[in-house]
């Protein structure tokens, strides 16, 4: 059984250094305090999130595509690819559609508290749901999304082959991430829910300052994956 050097896993990590410099570079230009940081972290969850999500529910409806459209046999007919195709596409809908309710939910409830104690604009919000606000967000704070994007970068890799039923490091950790890989929008969600109360004592203790902020963005990009790899092969070799 063989396994990757641990020193090239880190290597790789290269990417989430570049998102990680860029996102502090931005915060640094923009002059952004503690309000923008959090709605910014708000965005990239919320947009991040949910194309992750649209990622993994659209899977099954594209390997059948795939599939199909590799299919030279005469094994099955039109009709019953378009019956199929037909399935999987109202079972993805309904899929996104649960999702766009449950995981919208979440970030419309963090974005009411959000507006209470870090005002985007001076008016007052028109409803508990303002759609200007979230506008307003976006005109604002899209220029973190790259950053995010490629912070999470893993989450759109193609899972869709064969599965790999070896026992290796490399194999058993391709098939957790897999497995992982529905939750991760929701984690970013419980880890954007510890900062915003990090931001509100932070603002509350007055220690808003840029190093408080390269640390928080230090926790943010750091490459967790590496260290979760590293214990499963350290458990795998015990």
């Amino acid at each position: 059984m063989t396994a990757e050097p641990s020193s090239n896993r880190w290597i790789s990590a290269w990417p989430d250094l570049l998102a990680f410099v860029l996102g502090l570079g931005l915060a640094w230009w923009f002059r952004w305090q503690t309000t923008d940081l959090v709605w910014s972290l708000w965005l990239s969850s919320l947009c991040v999130g949910f194309a992750m999500i649209v990622w993994q529910i659209s899977e099954p409806l594209r390997a059948l595509l795939v599939g199909i459209a590799g299919d030279r046999s005469a094994a099955a007919s039109g009709w019953e690819k378009a019956a199929a195709i037909a399935l999987f596409t109202g079972g993805t809908l309904f899929g996104l559609g649960f999702f766009a309710l449950h995981f919208g939910g979440f970030h419309v409830g963090h974005s009411i508290f959000l507006s209470l104690i870090f005002p985007v604009t001076s008016e007052p919000a028109r409803g508990l749901v303002d759609l200007d606000v979230y506008a307003e967000v976006f005109r604002r704070y899209w220029w973190f999304l790259p950053a995010a994007f490629l912070a999470e970068r893993h989450g759109f890799k193609k899972s869709y082959r064969e599965t790999d039923t070896s026992v290796t490091t490399e194999a058993i950790a391709k098939r957790k991430a897999r497995g992982d890989s529905m939750a991760a929008p929701y984690k970013n969600v419980i880890r954007m829910h510890l900062l915003i109360f990090f931001f509100v004592g932070a603002h509350l203790l007055r220690l808003e300052s840029f190093l408080i902020y390269a640390v928080v963005y230090a926790v943010y990009f750091f490459p967790w994956r590496l260290l979760r790899r590293e214990k499963l092969q350290a458990a795998l070799a015990a």
